[in-house]
């Protein structure tokens, strides 16, 4: 049998098997609101401003995710990223970095696992090659910065689990750190600007400058990352 539609279609749903009660036969349904495209935006968003200063460019970028609560005053409260805006004195990156905020935000507002953004941004390398940040942490382009900034906020509205080392770990690379800085602390060529020996190279898995030669194994001092496990 066939039917004939006459007017334009401009959208379709998939239509649930429902019982007599009239509820969608879903197994697990979750008794709270998740993210979803068809969540409209309220009036006013909780905002969190974050700013980073790159050696690419003599102004700050400032970076800032408005979070909308789900689930207000109950046991499943939530916030979760909505929208973001990246600002600047500086044009030159204008257009892509308008272009990248409205996809990010898009992808916010589909709902969903969001946390894969965080690396594939990081995962973004300049052809011109990239810089360190402060304290010596190496960024390899600045859409890779943008991903580190989208970490650190996942983290705070509990997306995505800090890995916390244990406290025998952390035991281990202050005995490690203490051991290293007490050899080199007479060196001529001590490197007092950084909080990391001179020598120290870079580590592959936090990109920090923080890996040294300890008891023949190199050994981050920042995150405890080690080449003998």
């Amino acid at each position: 049998m066939s039917t004939k539609i006459d007017s334009k279609i401009v959208g379709y749903k998939i239509k649930k098997e429902t019982v007599a009660s009239d509820k969608p036969l879903v197994a697990d349904t979750p008794t709270h609101d998740v993210m979803h495209e068809e969540i409209k935006r309220p009036g006013e968003l909780k905002g969190y401003t974050y700013k980073i200063k790159t050696p690419l460019s003599d102004h700050a970028l400032y970076i800032t995710v408005n979070n909308i609560l789900l689930n207000e005053g109950t046991a499943h409260e939530q916030e979760y990223p909505f929208e973001i805006f990246i600002n600047s004195k500086n044009m030159e990156h204008f257009q892509w970095v308008v272009a990248l905020t409205l996809i990010i935000s898009a992808v916010f507002r589909k709902g969903g696992d969001i946390t894969f953004m965080v690396e594939e941004l990081k995962q973004v390398f300049d052809p011109q090659g990239g810089y360190f940040k402060k304290g010596g942490r190496f960024m390899p382009s600045l859409v890779a910065e943008i991903g580190d900034v989208l970490e650190t906020h996942m983290k705070k509205c509990g997306l995505i689990k800090t890995e916390a080392l244990s406290d025998e770990h952390k035991q281990l690379v202050s005995e490690k750190r203490t051991a290293f800085e007490s050899n080199a602390a007479n060196s001529p060529e001590a490197d007092t600007t950084s909080s990391y020996p001179a020598s120290a190279q870079l580590c592959k898995k936090c990109h920090t400058v923080a890996m040294v030669m300890m008891d023949g194994c190199m050994t981050c001092l920042a995150c405890g990352d080690s080449k003998c496990g």
